[in-house]
């Protein structure tokens, strides 16, 4: 461990969401429903230099985690640590130090050029104009934007806006970054640079602590220090990719065992495995 403060610490984090009436629900409004658990006591400890990957199937809890320790939700119970600071108490201050990574970012100006989003953005986290602008380019070069820097956001594909996404969360340099299935609308060369980007430059050189969420085993693989396997809202094991491969392919199999199941039922004559 680095000296100091943990980058990331959570304890107990609880998470519960209002269920949502549908359909039949709605003839009987007196009954209440019960709430809707995403994250049921997770702990969890990354430090500065580490990069530790949340893995596990759909509907796991790895996306409320990340909003909760980003500031974007509030926890119903326990708490989240960045950089020592509780991001329910102290959240403007634990938020200058996250970097958040969406999978759709919509948050752009359409009409702007991809220099001026993030430039804007730069001076929102509280850069200088000019240090903003400096760093939008930086970025650009790092990410192969670089020709699209003067170009609308809205002429942008999926997969450029994506690498506008990932620009978008490093560009105030924040020793804590949090990526959140940031490698789904990208092909498969760009995927592999942005992977070498996490590990050698963010990680290794710059010393940042990385939380990357992923349903991607072979994306776990290649990159985990450590995986954090996830199932119900709840830390089911953590280590090393190696040591949980067993526990990780069982967890994906029993998500999809009733699908198959069905689907064999359906058409009884087809082969279900590739």
């Amino acid at each position: 461990m680095n000296g100091g403060a943990l980058a990331v610490e959570v304890a107990g984090l609880t998470k519960r969401f209002s269920a949502k009436r549908r359909g039949r629900q709605w003839l009987t409004p007196w009954r209440r429903l019960p709430p809707i658990e995403a994250l049921r006591g997770v702990d969890l400890a990354v430090d500065k230099g580490e990069l530790v990957v949340l893995l596990g199937p759909n509907g796991a809890g790895k996306t409320t985690l990340l909003k909760v320790i980003s500031t974007l939700v509030r926890p119903s119970a326990g708490r989240a640590m960045v950089l020592g600071r509780d991001v329910t108490r102290f959240g403007p201050e634990a938020r200058r130090n996250i970097g958040y990574v969406l999978a759709e970012e919509r948050s752009f100006y359409w009409r702007l050029s991809c220099r001026d989003n993030l430039r804007f953005f730069g001076v929102l986290e509280g850069l200088p104009a000019r240090a903003a602008l400096a760093r939008a380019d930086e970025l650009g070069s790092l990410l192969g934007l670089t020709e699209l820097m003067g170009r609308d956001f809205g002429s942008l594909s999926t997969g450029q806006r994506q690498r506008m996404a990932i620009a978008r969360g490093l560009i105030s340099d924040p020793p804590v970054i949090l990526f959140d299935e940031a490698t789904r609308s990208l092909d498969p060369g760009r995927s592999e640079r942005l992977r070498r980007i996490i590990r050698k430059v963010l990680v290794e050189r710059e010393n940042k602590a990385v939380i990357f969420a992923t349903h991607d085993l072979e994306e776990a693989r290649v990159l985990a220090d450590r995986v954090v396997l996830m199932r119900d809202g709840r830390v089911a094991a953590e280590g090393s990719y190696a040591d949980l491969e067993a526990q990780i392919g069982s967890a994906f199999r029993e998500e999809s065992s009733g699908e198959e199941a069905e689907f064999r039922r359906l058409f009884p004559d087809l082969e279900v495995s590739l």
